[in-house]
């Protein structure tokens, strides 16, 4: 074993922890009038959750709610229930068609109006809404948890080493988040994890995070290019984890060019399919506007990977020109509001569609003056029409003083 692949396991040691989640099953006392015990929830991932325990008051209960939400939710649901004589009360959620996201955590309480008028609330219960349709196996250090269903623990371990070798790749520009769990799911084929993406209501990608849930999907099959596939798919993935973790509410200001564009400049090994996707969108002049990139990335596959190609060698261009300072600079500013345009130029003191530019000609080889030239033809014809008047209008006077002073 050499020495660098040494290194990296024991740093995987260090900075990886086990962590589960699991139900509480213990009786949840309320906050005086009533105790909720027998606490129980069944889950079918995408078909249904059901809730059941029982609510014990010591006069009668005139109504019962349960009450419930995805904990990075806003929205509470709440459901009436009927009260069986010894207090069970019971509700299935069509999962179906009120959907969660996989691997999200749901909490849930319940509260009973009694005969007097008195409301009174349970403790509240927090449970896993796992895709619970695969055999999973797990493995895990330090915080980071490894679940997988197809290939043997070899690939388990692998998917460790490329967690840890993505930790340290990205510890100098990242902050690396050592408490908090973090749980990767490794799906066999991208049939699989898309049909989870559906059915937790998520539009289909090739990999999948909830930054705020520290939760990573991707699709990878056991095989020769596994290597290859952890070591880019896994890293780039737990970069979202670690930049919103670092930026918080911000994170959702950053523009995707930034966020995309930094998690592929931390991946393994070069994609390069990105090249050639640059070179032909160069060669055709179809490269794609990053103002228009800020929000979201095209719909289509072939735009949409462009512009995963597009910010990886953006991000990558700014970093080499303006250090990892800079890129900090360049969260910072858009976390606090500027626009896609401003940001940058608050932060490195050009603005974006400059960088632009700039990015074209020192990487793709643009003649960047050219084009621009171009496409400032027909402002500059504007411009010359405006003058024109005025400059005749000097020159006809200077004409007419240089006639006056022959004659005299």
């Amino acid at each position: 074993m050499s020495c660098s692949r040494r290194f990296v396991l024991k740093l995987t040691a260090v900075l990886l922890i086990a962590s589960t989640i699991s139900l509480n099953a213990q009786p949840v006392h309320g906050q005086g009038g009533i105790a909720v015990d027998n606490i129980a929830v069944s889950v079918k991932f995408g078909e249904s959750i059901t809730f059941s325990a029982r609510i014990k008051a010591p006069i009668a209960i005139q109504q019962a709610s349960l009450l419930f939400r995805g904990v990075n939710q806003e929205v509470t649901r709440v459901e009436t229930l009927p009260v069986a004589e010894d207090g069970s009360v019971s509700f299935t959620y069509d999962a179906s068609l009120n959907l969660f996201p996989p691997f999200s955590s749901i909490v849930f309480w319940f509260q009973a109006t009694l005969a007097d008028g008195q409301t009174y609330t349970s403790e509240p219960v927090t449970f896993p809404y796992n895709d619970d349709r695969f055999p999973w196996r797990t493995t895990s250090k330090a915080n980071v948890t490894i679940q997988w269903y197809a290939g043997d623990d070899a690939f388990g371990a692998a998917a460790l080493d490329a967690a840890g070798a993505g930790m340290l790749a990205m510890r100098e520009f990242v902050p690396i988040s050592l408490t908090d769990p973090i749980n990767i799911y490794i799906y066999s084929n991208e049939t699989d994890l898309q049909n989870t993406l559906l059915l937790g209501g998520q539009e289909w990608a090739g990999g999948h995070t909830s930054p705020e849930a520290g939760v990573v999907l991707v699709a990878i099959a056991p095989g020769p290019s596994q290597s290859t596939e952890l070591q880019t798919k896994i890293p780039h993935e737990l970069t979202h984890v670690m930049m919103y973790r670092a930026l918080g509410e911000n994170y959702a200001r950053e523009p995707l060019w930034l966020m995309e564009g930094i998690a592929a400049m931390m991946e393994l090994y070069p994609n390069l399919e990105y090249k050639r996707a640059l070179d032909d969108a160069s060669r055709k002049n179809t490269l794609l506007s990053f103002d228009g990139l800020c929000a979201a990335f095209p719909a289509d596959a072939g735009n949409a990977f462009l512009a995963y190609a597009q910010s990886q060698s953006f991000v990558t261009y700014l970093r080499d020109s303006y250090g990892t300072s800079g890129l900090t600079r360049l969260t910072q500013a858009y976390g606090e509001g500027f626009d896609c345009e401003l940001g940058a130029t608050n932060a490195l003191g050009i603005p974006l569609s400059q960088l632009d530019l700039r990015w074209r000609e020192s990487v793709l080889g643009q003649n960047v003056t050219g084009v621009a030239a171009r496409n400032l033809s027909p402002f500059i014809l504007l411009l010359a029409l405006v003058l024109v008047v005025p400059l005749w209008g000097a020159v006809d006077l200077l004409r007419q003083r240089r006639k006056r002073g022959n004659r005299s």
